[in-house]
């Protein structure tokens, strides 16, 4: 059962973090660069929020949502 959970160590160490091991390294020459992929990141995510948010308002501007009481049974 210790070999199974040291072969499990050795995948997520050796082999499954080395790139971010390579950024840990690399943050120490320029920070930038290390931290390019959480800037690419933070691109994606405004552009999912600017797209989502365009949609509520195409949504909102066709009137499709109905907003009476009786909408939701909960109400």
């Amino acid at each position: 059962m210790k070999n199974f959970f040291e072969g499990i160590q050795y995948l997520f160490e050796d082999i499954l973090f080395t790139p971010l091991h390579w950024l840990r390294n690399l943050e120490l020459e320029s920070w930038w660069a290390a931290n390019t992929l959480n800037w690419i990141f933070i691109i994606i995510c405004a552009t999912a929020l600017v797209y989502w948010i365009l949609q509520l308002k195409k949504f909102n501007d066709n009137n499709e949502e109905n907003k009476d009481v009786t909408a939701h049974s909960y109400l």
